[in-house]
């Protein structure tokens, strides 16, 4: 990690922990006012997929903003475009107006991310990728779990609480503006389509769609099915927090041990690590303490299934490529989490309320398929071989 360009690093990270905070905040601020509105849940989850469907709707065109504006220009204008579309919220009251804006706030977060998690592949030496993606994923995770503790703190206390979050969002500009401009030497490429990526990325497609759905579904769903099993209420509401801190607490020492142990072995590991915890939930439920370390584990290893697939990007492609390639995980996001939620809602009233670990378990098993695949063809291989080889 000597190599590592850190002062655009640790800029990158800034900029993008601090998205990370006005994201963690506008979230449940966006939820509860409604709600305090009396509207209904049905109402709210559709507001909120707005965001979601932003971020698939953009993930198509990102590669040729890329191309044409350069990667900062992008994300400097998504940044202003996220923090407006919040801040307007303070000034309506109509329900479409907060749909329109909250998908136009999706597709600012669409492009940040596919632009950052590009990006941060691109400062990262070959042989310290995972620690390097790691470090970048806990910031975003650690400020992101700020947020909801600064919605409390704002209750009752601030007049414009969505001009304050949208304000938040602007204070990520001084970082983009301490990145070097040589961070992107491969700028004045054309853009690169995501038809000629996508064939490339099974493997990495179905484990950001797996996280994209277990991220949903623990925050949104865990809490009732921990309800459901008996637990208090109270302690229900703290799974989702628990999920997220083992998330957070754990990437580094994942991605350590890819760099050292080997990439596939640790991101396969991790799948299949999610598959025998997944059928312990429903016993757990019943044992505290067992409850609470089934979900660090989950946390923690499904966190790993993510990062790790960002690693696995920036492994195999390079240039536009790389940003065509994060687009594909983005939008991978944006499916996942807008539908999942809905399916295993329905499934969870008509099935029973074991249909949640079920369709995580289900998406699991997907990624470790996909992964297996890959290496009985040798396509992982092949494929790091060409893009980063060994420098040890």
């Amino acid at each position: 990690m000597k190599t590592m360009p850190w002062r655009d690093f640790i800029a990158l990270v800034a900029s993008i922990g601090v998205v990370g905070l006005g994201l963690g905040a506008t979230i449940p601020l966006t939820a509860l006012t409604l709600d305090s509105r009396g509207i209904g849940t049905d109402i709210i989850g559709m507001i909120t997929a707005a965001s979601a469907f932003g971020i698939l709707a953009a993930a198509p065109f990102v590669s040729r903003w890329t191309a044409s504006h350069g990667p900062r220009g992008s994300m400097i204008a998504a940044i202003i475009a996220g923090g407006l579309s919040t801040a307007l919220m303070e000034f309506t009251d109509s329900l479409i107006c907060w749909g329109l804006l909250r998908f136009i706030f999706g597709a600012a977060m669409g492009v940040l991310f596919t632009i950052g998690e590009a990006w941060v592949n691109r400062l990262a030496p070959v042989n310290s990728r995972g620690r390097v993606v790691a470090m970048y994923t806990t910031s975003f995770t650690l400020f992101q779990l700020i947020g909801p503790a600064l919605v409390a703190q704002m209750e009752g206390r601030v007049s414009m609480p969505f001009a304050v979050c949208g304000a938040l969002f602007l204070l990520a500009l001084p970082g983009m503006v301490l990145i070097s401009g040589g961070a992107h030497e491969d700028d004045d490429e054309p853009h690169v389509s995501w038809q000629r990526v996508l064939p490339r990325m099974l493997m990495i497609v179905a484990g950001a769609a797996f996280f994209a759905l277990f991220d949903t579904l623990a925050l949104s769903l865990l809490p009732l099915y921990a309800i459901r099993h008996g637990i208090a209420t109270e302690l229900a509401l703290l799974s989702a927090t628990v999920v997220l801190v083992g998330d957070t607490a754990l990437q580094f020492v994942f991605g350590w041990l890819a760099d050292h142990v080997g990439r596939r072995k640790v991101h396969t590991g991790c799948g299949i690590a999610v598959c025998v915890l997944l059928p312990i939930l429903p016993f757990a439920a019943g044992t505290p303490w067992l409850w609470w370390s089934v979900l660090l584990m989950l946390g923690a290893t499904a966190g790993a299934i993510y990062m790790l697939s960002l690693v696995a990007c920036g492994a195999r492609f390079n240039g536009q490529s790389l940003v065509a390639a994060s687009a594909v995980v983005n939008a991978s996001w944006g499916i996942t989490s807008s539908g999942g939620p809905l399916l295993t809602g329905v499934l969870m009233q008509t099935v029973g309320i074991n249909a949640l670990p079920a369709v995580l378990w289900c998406g699991a098993a997907i990624f470790v398929g996909t992964a297996w695949w890959e290496y009985r063809q040798g396509y992982i291989e092949r494929q790091e071989s060409k893009v980063a080889p060994s420098t040890s």
